[in-house]
């Protein structure tokens, strides 16, 4: 394999499929060159040999087709392919075909550099002299100047749509007319390249269409075709393509976590019989909504979280045709329906509307993203075609009639891309929801079925769940509330938990300044040298400082209140500030960890534990049933043998794809535990059905052994260099979904649903940090009890306060322990678990990573005159009123 391929992968960041495609071009521009002078026929025989899925191009020149499924990432493949074959084969000229208007300006704008989704991001070679883009609007003006770069890769982007337009009644296409610049036709000009490479973008779009005759006389030396159907549907059924060279499926994606989990969702024990259409109609679009609240709370929730952007979730509702489509936007833009509420937020898209107002129509369906765009609910009717690339659409609910499959094959192809690029380990956000009451057990039997693409999710949703209306609540520090600092990008469905917090200062102007105060403060924490703890802030250089920092940035709220404004002492306020930050903060460090010198990594040869490898012998015979007479009859094919030197080789093949494998320094254990598997398999079965077995499961088989070398990695570095990036860190917001109406309970009274406890808001701290916290246990709970009696200050850290990364198998993972508390000699980081789990690996590993933060906090400490950190690992049956912070830390303390 050619070694650019690597580099070109890692630049762009392809996926496992999208490299996997890279490296098939790589192979078949090895096995036969690209040029004009190749024999279609041979060049057919030679790649069919290799890959005989590909049994005929179905044009006139060769072309290839690579299926992959919607989310995967076809046009940054399209940008690989580019790259490769100008950076490998020299090949300076492309020619991209888009299927209509829409997916045409999407692929201009990807192509373009500088832009949110470029393709070439990364490519040194092209980040000084990046490929000329000429497209179907340009081209003639373009003209002129081509033959003054020669050298430069050009990319030629052209809509197939608006070709089929211009070549009706048999006419030439304009591209075909002649270029007073070139002496010839541009079409002509590219058809003599000898270098030109197609690339066809959601090919299956056009097939058979005049354009695509027409592009034949351009006559390229290679075709590269890019979908996620490969075939043709026709009024006699499904012609599947001929040149299929690599396919990725759906099911493969969804597996791999490239896209959202689809789900077909229903209400609990819901019957549709004796509901009228109307009724059910309306219970679907209601229950959908209702979800989409919540879904639209748990998603500002992650973000406020983890410091991601705020996702705007959408619903999209499949009329029966246009009079239905109106007949919903006019029911969900009444003001009884839901109160008015999706008035102003919902569209209507198809094919009725013309002039301006089909462009507003489409100006607000490429805006639907935008987190300040209003729209919320889409009502469509078979409009929505490739190009539409959302990621925020969260909520499907078809009201046509269609068979199941079709039913959802169509309706999730919109909604599968994940708006961070990779799901979030939470369970909403992974999800696509289609609502679909009445057929709901169809979908699940089709899903079912072996062929079926998809495997989906079955969400039975509980009524009481969804009457409640969800917000999310953003829980601020004390300290914050009482600045009157607000959290970042407020929504509509945003609420402060302050629980009527005085604020520390009355009037407007000591107010600015106290929050200048703390924003100077809190980048004093970049100085640890200077300000190396909280209690440094009350040093009367560090104060004057911060006096002299606010004043300069000062100025009055009104002219005429100047009086006023000089008469202020900001040195009072200053103090005043400081005092408020040492006492409801707590001073924690950042801790940075570096190793030094070279950092080397591997895995420790072990023993395979495939006790739960439960295979089958695969047989090859046809089973053939006949319709009329019901009789049975097996037919049995002749073997083919699997071009393999050794077993080993099928497991070893598909390990050597995960990241953190590498064949040359791991080869030799790679070959040995994929020897003890077919020892295994050997036992049972002869090497003929060993080897059969291996070639339907080595996936699986690879896929379990390389979950059991987790627990063996191993990394081993020089020296490690302990660095402290600032003394002092700002507490960082929460954020929790809570259903609107509900209020914080009082943390010392035991809820009546303990096993809910996780959605419940708890309050009336005296000494907590924030005005609210949640507990996913009562064991928690109670733990609170203990700290607001037996310490200074507490509280729960969210997501990113400490940066305390453990070591899950090969990767890297965030703990984020439980509390945090403070007592007059000590500071705690507690951790409270079930006592099952005290032992296992994952806790052991976090419990390791926060002892040493500790004892890394503690020694920074002892420089500074701070207090020494200790780690408690607590079970869970082990908390009760009666325990003190002091006895628990002697117990179970590290």
């Amino acid at each position: 394999m050619n070694p650019q391929v690597n580099s070109i992968a890692g630049r762009l960041s392809l996926r496992k499929p999208q490299r996997r495609s890279l490296e098939i071009l790589d192979r078949i521009t090895e096995i036969f060159p690209p040029s004009k002078k190749a024999h279609l026929v041979e060049t057919l025989e030679v790649i069919k040999a290799e890959f005989p899925s590909v049994t005929d191009f179905e044009r006139e020149f060769c072309s290839l087709c690579f299926s992959l499924a919607t989310g995967v990432g076809k046009t940054r493949l399209m940008g690989a392919f580019v790259a490769y074959l100008h950076l490998v084969h020299g090949i300076k000229n492309f020619f991209v075909l888009a299927p209509n208007l829409t997916i045409y300006e999407k692929l201009i704008a990807d192509f373009t550099p500088n832009t949110p989704k470029y393709v070439f991001k990364g490519v040194a070679e092209f980040a000084t002299e990046p490929p000329e883009i000429i497209t179907g609007d340009d081209y003639e003006a373009k003209a002129g100047t081509l033959f003054n770069m020669p050298d430069r890769c050009k990319v030629n982007i052209f809509n197939i749509s608006k070709i089929n337009s211009e070549v009706r009644g048999g006419k030439a296409p304009r591209i075909k007319r002649l270029s007073e610049y070139i002496g010839e036709s541009y079409f002509s000009f590219l058809a003599g390249l000898p270098d030109l490479v197609l690339l066809m973008d959601e090919s299956h779009r056009y097939r058979a269409s005049a354009g695509v005759r027409a592009i034949n006389d351009l006559k390229p030396i290679l075709g590269l075709e890019l979908t996620a159907t490969p075939f043709v549907e026709t009024s006699t059924g499904i012609i599947p393509f001929k040149n299929v060279i690599y396919q990725y499926q759906l099911g493969q994606a969804m597996a791999d976590g490239f896209v959202k989990e689809p789900a077909v969702v229903t209400r609990k024990d819901f019957n549709p019989l004796g509901i009228s259409p109307e009724e059910l109609e309306k219970l679907k679009i209601n229950d959908g909504l209702r979800l989409h609240e919540r879904i639209k709370a748990d998603l500002e929730t992650y973000a406020r979280e983890t410091g991601n952007r705020i996702v705007k979730p959408f619903v999209l509702i499949i009329a029966r045709d246009i009079t239905h489509a109106a007949q919903l936007l006019k029911q969900i833009q009444s003001a009884d329906f839901f109160e008015g509420h999706y008035s102003d937020r919902v569209i209507q898209v198809d094919s009725s509307k013309t002039g301006a107002a089909e462009e507003e129509m489409i100006d607000r369906l490429l805006k639907v993203e935008h987190p300040d765009d209003p729209t919320e609910i889409v009502i469509h009717v078979n409009m929505l075609k490739e190009g539409w690339d959302v990621t925020n659409l969260y909520t499907i609910i078809p009201l046509r009639a269609a068979n199941a499959r079709t039913l959802v094959e169509q309706s999730i192809g919109r909604g599968l891309r994940l708006p961070y690029g990779m799901r979030t380990g939470v369970p909403a956000i992974d999800r696509l929801n289609i609502v679909a009451h009445d057929r709901f057990q169809e979908i699940v039997e089709d899903a079912k079925k072996s062929d079926s693409p998809i495997q989906l999710l079955q969400i039975e949703l509980d009524e009481q769940l969804l009457n409640q209306k969800a917000v999310t609540v953003v829980s601020q520090s004390t300290l914050t509330i009482k600045l009157g600092l607000l959290p970042e990008n407020p929504t509509n469905s945003t609420r402060v938990a302050n629980n009527g917090m005085e604020p520390l200062f009355t009037d407007a102007e000591s107010a600015r300044r106290a929050q200048i105060a703390y924003r100077e403060i809190c980048k004093l924490g970049n100085q640890p040298n200077k300000v190396s703890t909280l209690e440094h802030l009350k040093y009367a250089d560090v104060q004057a400082a911060i006096v002299k920092a606010v004043d300069e940035q000062m100025q009055p709220l009104q002219p005429e209140i100047e009086g006023i404004f000089q008469r202020i002492d900001t040195a009072a306020i200053v103090e005043k500030t400081v005092e408020a930050i040492t006492r409801q903060s707590i001073s924690i460090p950042r801790i940075l960890v570096i190793p030094r010198g070279e950092v080397k990594v591997g895995f420790k040869p072990f023993s395979v534990n495939l006790e739960s490898l439960k295979l089958a012998r695969i047989s090859e015979d046809l089973w053939v049933q006949h319709l009329r007479t019901g009789e049975g009859q097996a037919l049995q094919l002749e073997e083919t043998n699997a071009n393999v030197t050794r077993l080993e080789d099928y497991i070893v093949t598909e390990l050597v794809d995960y990241d953190d494998i590498s064949y040359d320094d791991h080869a030799d254990l790679l070959y040995e535990l994929a020897s003890q598997a077919v020892q295994h398999l050997m036992k049972s079965f002869s090497q003929e059905d060993t080897q059969k077995i291996l070639s339907y499961h080595q996936r699986e088989i690879a896929r379990l052994i390389h979950s059991q070398m987790q627990e063996h990695y191993w990394e081993e570095a020089v020296d490690y260099e302990t660095k402290i990036s600032r003394g002092f860190t700002e507490l960082k917001d929460s954020a929790y979904t809570l259903a609107v109406g509900e209020e914080p309970l009082d943390y010392r009274s035991a809820p009546q649903e303990k096993s809910n406890i996780s959605r419940l808001l708890f309050g009336n701290f005296e000494r907590c940090l924030y005005s609210v916290q949640k507990f996913d246990s009562d064991a928690e709970r109670k733990l609170a009890i203990i700290l607001e009696r037996d310490c200074l200050k507490w509280f729960k850290p969210a997501r990113g306060q400490f940066q305390i990364f453990y070591r899950n198998g090969s990767e890297e993972s965030e703990y984020q322990p439980d509390f945090v508390a403070e007592t007059e000699g000590k500071i705690y980081m507690i951790e409270a678990k079930m006592s099952s789990q005290m032992n296992e690996g994952t806790v052991l590993a976090k419990k390791a990573a926060a002892m040493q933060w500790c004892a890394n906090a503690s020694d920074y400490s002892a420089t500074c005159g701070g207090k020494p950190w200790h780690y408690i690992l607590i079970p869970h049956d082990e908390i009760a009123d009666n325990m003190t912070i002091e006895g628990l830390a002697e117990r179970f303390g590290a």
